[in-house]
């Protein structure tokens, strides 16, 4: 992989994973456009980095509700923060659930399935219309409603699902406030994100050499300021009810795949 590859891949990874259009579909369609060819053998080391990268991209913008969130959990009092607190954590039970227990079948769909990956874009592009539609509340997260968006994260599972466009999509469609939404939506994920690049530290797979310090570098660079954009400007497109836009641009991107794939 060359710098301005890894920086491509990391400009991708850092807008998808804030942007409703699917990182994990965006990545798979990028490779199989660039070819398995151009990624490198420390491509899991390349995918931990701007994970990473994107992670700390959220703390860096979400510094004082992580914070809150941190006290929450150290008073030991029930209290607003430390509600929120349980309702993130409540949100990550099937995630990681589902992750433990279906780990072997998730990845095989990571395999060039580009049709699949399609097809996934186009449900993720019918989740954005109908919250697009849905009218705006001063409604917080409840744990009830937690529990069902984390549901929905367990599902953004699926490569060209995403992430944020499910959490987002389902939170709204409960009626809870649209900037809570987005809110809620991006600091779910920050624990998950920082215990899976935790796994793969630990698995003993990871494969570096000197020679790829500068594209990793470069990865990780571009993934963080694409992340801080994307992050930053999310929350006032949820706001500003401009879902609609994200969902035209999946449904044609989801056609496409279906094309690509059935033509590759």
């Amino acid at each position: 992989m060359g710098i301005l590859e890894a920086i491509i891949l990391g400009v991708i990874q850092g807008l998808t994973e804030f942007l409703p259009v699917s990182s994990s579909g965006h990545l798979e369609l990028t490779k199989a456009i660039l070819g398995e060819d151009k990624m490198p053998e420390e491509g899991l080391l390349f995918t931990v980095i701007v994970h990473f990268a994107t992670a700390l991209s959220t703390v860096v913008v979400f510094r004082k509700d992580i914070l809150e969130i941190m006290n929450g959990l150290f008073q030991f009092k029930w209290n607003e923060s430390s509600q929120f607190s349980l309702k993130i954590i409540l949100s990550m039970i099937p995630a990681v659930i589902i992750g433990l227990l279906f780990e072997k079948e998730l990845e095989q769909l990571f395999d060039g399935n580009v049709v699949f990956v399609g097809f996934m874009l186009i449900v993720t592009a019918l989740l954005l219309f109908f919250a697009d539609k849905a009218q705006n509340t001063l409604k917080p997260v409840s744990f009830k409603n937690a529990l069902f968006i984390g549901i929905a994260q367990a599902i953004a599972m699926l490569p060209g699902i995403s992430r944020s466009g499910a959490t987002i999509s389902t939170s709204v469609l409960l009626g809870v406030d649209k900037s809570k939404a987005a809110r809620f939506s991006f600091l779910m994920v920050v624990p998950l994100i920082f215990g899976k690049i935790a796994k793969d530290l630990m698995s003993g797979d990871l494969v570096y050499n000197e020679s790829s310090f500068g594209y990793l570098s470069a990865g990780f660079l571009a993934a963080f300021i694409a992340g801080l954009f994307a992050c930053s400007w999310m929350v006032k497109l949820v706001r500003n009810s401009k879902l609609k836009y994200f969902s035209i641009y999946c449904l044609v991107v989801g056609l496409l795949a279906i094309i690509i794939g059935l033509t590759l």
